[in-house]
């Protein structure tokens, strides 16, 4: 019954700490870059697009599809680091808990 006990205990704790990460990553934020700093996106914790820069060498007639793969490697590049940035959170969050491996938490 202790077992049990303290079972719910750490499941409640760990609520509060998952909710209170998702609170923390939805105020993160990654810029990645590709084309040495040429193309720069700017992404929130939950994958939104809030920026992005385009250096006005890139704007000539003929660089459209230069263009195009430089934001989506820089798109890339920052959904990465959103995402290495959230697998370090959940890491600590969940450290000494007995979690299979493969399982995701559900963000």
């Amino acid at each position: 019954m202790k077992d049990l006990l303290g079972l719910m205990g750490k499941a409640k704790e760990m609520q509060a700490k998952l909710q209170a990460m998702q609170e923390e990553v939805a105020l993160l934020e990654a810029t990645g870059q590709s084309g040495g700093g040429l193309v720069t996106v700017t992404l929130t914790g939950k994958s939104e697009m809030k920026a992005l820069k385009i250096d006005p060498s890139l704007l000539k007639d003929g660089e459209g599809e230069i263009l195009e793969d430089l934001i989506v490697a820089a798109h890339n590049d920052a959904k990465a680091k959103v995402e290495a940035t959230m697998q370090e959170k959940t890491k600590a969050l969940t450290a000494g808990l007995p979690i299979p491996p493969g399982m995701k938490l559900p963000f």
